[in-house]
């Protein structure tokens, strides 16, 4: 698997097709996201990522900064951005209820037992959080958390996405048709 690391080491999807940067997620204002378990661009915890590298696959605790009036609806996407593929790998996608009391506990985007108030969808490995597990030899790869508050809510219905459950994220977020009133990003680093 090193091998493979090495020989893929100069092809990642890079930043630029991030969710962050999406047209219709730009948003006037910032929010602060962050995590107790790991500070912007620090190394993830073992315990947040995948059991096939030994860890526990369980979602870090987040925090954000209070949200502006009329946030309707909360979309977290987590997405590595070195993966060795044209586009970044979604690694949770989920709505959350702004009435979280902006925070989310370990495990809150469980695809079994989500937190009350957390509506997890489709990711590109599939439901809920899938903590890292890159390729052994490929080098450190960035987890971008990002956070996008919006003024109305991501629904089941729209011709793209007729039900969120099922769909893809690369066809949910270009759809999210809501403004965005404020966005955060928090970045975790892991290397095999």
């Amino acid at each position: 698997m090193p091998l493979l690391g090495r020989l893929l080491s100069n092809r990642k999807s890079g930043d630029a097709h991030a969710a962050w940067h999406l047209p219709n997620l730009q948003g006037p204002d910032l929010l602060t996201l962050t995590s107790e378990d790991f500070t912007d661009g620090g190394t993830l915890p073992l315990e947040q990522c995948a059991k096939n590298v030994g860890g526990a696959d369980l979602s870090p605790r987040l925090a954000w900064t209070p949200l502006p009036d009329g946030t309707a609806q909360l979309l977290l996407s987590v997405e590595d951005i070195d993966v060795p593929m044209s586009k970044p790998a979604v690694h949770c996608l989920a709505l959350i209820d702004p009435a979280t009391a902006g925070r989310l506990e370990t495990g809150a985007l469980s695809a079994r037992q989500p937190a009350p108030g957390v509506r997890v969808l489709r990711s590109t490995i599939g439901r809920g959080y899938h903590g890292p597990a890159p390729i052994k030899g490929h080098g450190p790869h960035r987890y971008v958390f990002q956070l996008f508050a919006l003024a109305a809510p991501v629904t089941d219905g729209a011709p793209t996405t007729k039900d969120l459950t099922r769909a893809r994220p690369r066809t949910v977020l270009p759809a999210v048709a809501s403004p965005v009133l404020a966005r955060g990003r928090l970045t975790g680093v892991y290397e095999r």
